[in-house]
């Protein structure tokens, strides 16, 4: 079990957190139109996923925001926040945000989520939220980069997030000098 902060108090976080070389778990979240989405969805594709509490906090809006905009400078890059909010919350603040780069995602069906991205509250009276999170995936779901946030109300560090989905150098061998045998 793992901890964070909120004003200076400690709160408990459960479930497991995918680390860094692992294999993320499959999940299955609910879209704007209440459709189930499955990681398997973005399969081939980069991603990189927020977890925040609620985008009803002010927290979770600042994150999304964030993400928008990071959104425009990020090619070939599925981003998504997820929160426990209903779809027709998440809803109502996609239209009055405009969001376009960014998908927001709810675990109205996919509870699971919570345990098996280890970003579970478990303390009351927050239980049934979820921690700010941060993870990258390459394109057949391995884990480049996760992090647990430490305090509730702070944002994670998006440039160690997108440092791990720039495309990789590939050096090429130089070519060897011809020999005067």
């Amino acid at each position: 079990m793992s901890t964070v902060m909120l004003n200076s108090t400690p709160i408990s976080i459960g479930g497991r957190f995918p680390r860094a070389g692992e294999t993320a778990h499959s999940f299955m979240l609910v879209d704007l139109q209440l459709q189930d989405v499955a990681l398997s969805k973005f399969w081939g594709q980069r991603k990189l996923i927020a977890v925040v509490p609620s985008l009803d906090a002010a927290i979770g809006l600042t994150i999304a925001r964030k993400l928008e905009s990071l959104g425009y400078e990020l090619d070939n890059v599925v981003i998504m926040t997820v929160s426990v909010d209903t779809p027709y919350a998440l809803s109502r603040i996609n239209d009055a945000e405009g969001f376009r780069k960014i998908q927001l995602m709810s675990t109205l069906r996919g509870r699971d989520f919570h345990k098996d991205y280890g970003v579970m509250i478990t303390d009351v009276p927050l239980s049934g939220l979820m921690t700010t999170a941060l993870f990258v995936l390459d394109t057949d779901d391995t884990v480049l980069y996760s992090e647990l946030v430490s305090d509730l109300n702070s944002e994670p560090s998006y440039q160690s997030a997108i440092e791990k989905l720039a495309p990789p150098i590939i050096h090429k061998a130089e070519p060897e000098a011809p020999s005067n045998e």
